[in-house]
């Protein structure tokens, strides 16, 4: 089963049908893809859009973003939004300045945990001037992760630029996750974090993802599954086939409780 884990609808003004057909064309070879609803001014419009989407297309799974210090949301307010047809939720506590065990975040964090809803830190860059570096850390999701052992946590973009930390996490919580957003544009990064997971042992805690519209989920798989290739008159470690299929492979539905 391959599932992209990271995508968003593109950013089409004045036309929300085409933003739709390029989503779904990306994710025609895809068996399920998780949507996460951007961070932004017109919240309100974007996520009628987003809904209208998940609710015609059964194989994608919508994130909501929330802001716990500004959305009260609790129980109640998460139950609407699955009943909307949203499958966990998306947090940008970098980009909306709140720290990640912030009173309300871990309110929130507890609703979640008891509803089964898994919970997306989208950290990673590129990060805005008024960014607050520090919250990306994700060090920090490491109070939560022991707070809420049955909470599904995953960590965006490999947590970029704090790698360590992610591993870190990674070997230390069987229920946090992280997203392996791929670039094609930057080989040489996807080489090293792929290297570096490899190391850790926890290749099995990395989900598939392309960070749709940034990057097509096609690409992505090639890139990852043609690295190897790259290395083969050096003397540089390479990562098995097959474990790089597993990526690609992992059933993230299941992984997250949402199958």
């Amino acid at each position: 089963m391959i599932v992209d884990c990271h995508t968003h609808l593109g950013v089409a003004p004045g036309d929300t049908a085409e933003a739709e057909q390029a989503h779904e064309r990306a994710c025609a070879g895809l068996d399920a893809a998780l949507v996460l609803e951007r961070r932004g001014e017109d919240r309100a419009g974007a996520r009628r859009q987003l809904v209208r989407y998940l609710q015609s297309r059964a194989p994608m799974h919508g994130l909501a973003a929330i802001n716990p210090t500004e959305d009260k949301i609790g129980a109640r307010g998460l139950t609407s939004l699955r009943d909307e047809g949203f499958r966990g939720v998306v947090l940008y506590c970098c980009e909306d300045g709140f720290h990640p065990t912030h009173s309300r975040a871990m309110r929130l964090y507890e609703a979640a945990a008891d509803m089964q809803l898994p919970v997306f830190f989208h950290n990673g860059g590129p990060f805005a001037t008024g960014a607050v570096l520090e919250y990306a850390q994700p060090f920090l999701l490491d109070e939560v992760a022991r707070s809420f052992p049955t909470l599904k946590i995953i960590i965006g973009r490999m947590g970029l630029p704090f790698v360590p930390q992610t591993l870190a996490l990674l070997a230390k919580h069987p229920n946090v996750y992280a997203d392996l957003t791929i670039r094609p544009r930057r080989v040489w990064e996807v080489y090293n974090l792929v290297v570096n997971a490899s190391e850790a042992g926890v290749m099995n805690k990395l989900l598939f993802g392309s960070g749709f519209p940034d990057n097509d989920p096609g690409h992505c798989m090639e890139t990852l599954l043609g690295f190897n290739r790259l290395l083969a008159d050096t003397k540089l470690p390479t990562v098995p086939r097959e474990q790089l299929r597993g990526i690609i492979e992992r059933n993230t539905l299941a992984e997250l409780g949402l199958s």
